[in-house]
């Protein structure tokens, strides 16, 4: 059965968007980055939050790029966790209200595949329920000094993980992380 792995770009000091979900940050930094290639080819889902899929995107003003997963370089099955379905019908995109059965659509259509997911609240929510696998962050050098921060959890428990490998690209350092408890 498919893994869920929560995958991310973040700065230095721990934001994956800036202020109000601002992804504009990121737009200079998106150079090629062999080990995110490979992740992307080992997807068969995404496990997408409502605020991800609505937000910012870092390849805005770019037609060919702007609004589709990973800027185009992967297409399939996405599952919106959400409260709002709109009422035009999106290609490729399930909109499902219920944390459980976007969970349960997304590792059965991902087969043995990962289930990628994108968003920090629905990461947290994986993480609370014991359903998140793996996490791969990419670090980019950059310090944005407010934001969306990777994890945010106060009062919560210390999440243990284990480093599974750890690689650099151009302009990141990538970190591949097994969730132990």
């Amino acid at each position: 059965m498919a893994k869920m792995l929560y995958s991310v770009s973040m700065s230095l000091d721990g934001f994956i968007a800036g202020p109000g979900g601002d992804m504009s940050w990121l737009a200079g930094h998106l150079e090629p980055n062999p080990a995110a290639d490979e992740l992307i080819e080992q997807t068969g889902a995404l496990l997408v939050g409502a605020h991800t899929y609505r937000g910012s995107d870092p390849y805005e003003g770019d037609e060919e790029r702007e609004g589709r997963a990973f800027g185009g370089a992967w297409s399939g099955p996405q599952f919106v966790l959400t409260h709002e379905v709109p009422e035009a019908h999106v290609p490729g995109v399930t909109f499902i209200g219920d944390f459980g059965s976007a969970v349960t659509a997304a590792k059965n259509t991902a087969g043995e595949k990962y289930v990628n997911v994108l968003g920090a609240d629905i990461a947290r929510q994986c993480l609370e329920a014991g359903m998140l696998d793996e996490i791969f962050v990419s670090i980019v050098p950059v310090l944005l000094g407010d934001g969306v921060r990777l994890f945010a959890h106060p009062g919560g428990t210390p999440v243990t993980l284990e480093r599974l490998s750890l690689s650099e690209a151009q302009s990141a350092v990538n970190l591949r992380l097994r969730v132990v408890s």
